[in-house]
């Protein structure tokens, strides 16, 4: 596993702004796709294409097959990621706004500091990241306590929701804590694309069980929903998916999940100018403290780096 100060900063800098805006932006296409596109089979979908395009791509470029290990690996960080983390957060936004879900998501980074000192996997957090870490969820709290309420396509059980997303962020940082401590040899990519077959292997089969194949008809998604389908699959799995699994060998595990910190931002953003939500002194405060506080995590992690 490479060490964190190998990795270039030009690189590491453009990774997580792919993520900081990708996967900021995928909660309203999830949004839109889930008016037609039941949960599990949206995401199994999403990452079996991508998965396919990657690993293919990359074996008939003349990649070295992966050994027996990788793949076992890769089914571990399929079921934690893809499975439980995207599947269960995209099977919560019928319940929840997006903007809440994406909220919610922002305890990866806590989970991910606290569990990987917890685990012995990365070095206590310094008083600089522990700092970050409360902004960033003092912030989060003050732009849920003011956003407004937004319609969601089943009411009424909006506790399974919060709980559907905060079980995600949950297995997805035990997920992202193993790929770091255990990582797929060989091309980083080639891993991705294998934790994305199984991760859509295992969504189509949760599908199948939650009886989604037999409501759903492809013939009547529209453009919009593809449309939404297609960004999913490009940016939010192909792109920003596997800049998520390199950053995890090259950074921290708390910096590689500041990005849940932006999310909501960049969500509540794109709601104010997409769907006509109001933004207010509240908001605009508490996307002030998640900056503030992603500084604070990346600047204490290399302050830590090079003591």
């Amino acid at each position: 596993m490479s060490a964190p100060s190998t990795a270039p900063r030009f690189l590491v800098g453009l990774a997580l702004l792919a993520l900081y805006l990708i996967w900021g932006s995928t909660y309203l296409a999830t949004r839109v796709a889930l008016e037609v596109w039941p949960p599990f089979l949206l995401s199994a979908m999403r990452f079996l294409l991508a998965g396919t395009l990657l690993y293919g791509t990359l074996r008939l470029s003349g990649t070295p097959a992966p050994t027996r290990q990788d793949w076992q690996r890769a089914a571990v960080v399929g079921l934690c990621l893809p499975l439980f983390g995207n599947g269960g957060t995209t099977f919560a936004q019928q319940y929840i706004p997006s903007g809440m879900a994406a909220l919610l998501v922002a305890t990866v980074p806590m989970f991910l500091a606290l569990l990987g000192w917890a685990a012995g996997l990365t070095p206590r957090p310094n008083a600089w990241v522990l700092l970050g870490l409360t902004l960033g969820m003092g912030g989060l709290g003050l732009l849920m306590s003011t956003r407004s309420a937004a319609p969601v396509l089943v009411p009424g059980h909006s506790l399974l929701g919060m709980a559907a997303v905060l079980l995600a962020s949950l297995v997805w940082s035990v997920g992202s804590l193993y790929s770091r401590q255990k990582p797929i040899g060989g091309s980083p990519f080639l891993g991705v694309g294998m934790q994305m077959l199984f991760g859509g292997s295992f969504l189509l089969v949760a599908g199948l069980l939650h009886g989604e194949a037999a409501t759903f008809q492809i013939s009547k998604v529209p453009l919009s929903a593809w449309g939404a389908f297609a960004y999913l699959v490009v940016f939010g799995s192909f792109i920003a998916f596997s800049a998520y699994i390199w950053l995890l060998r090259m950074v921290e595990p708390a910096l590689a999940g500041t990005y849940a910190f932006v999310n909501p931002v960049v969500a509540v953003l794109l709601g104010w100018v997409f769907a006509g939500e109001t933004l207010n002194a509240g908001m605009l405060g508490g996307a002030a403290l998640i900056v503030v506080a992603v500084a604070l995590v990346v600047l204490g992690g290399r302050r830590k780096n090079a003591s």
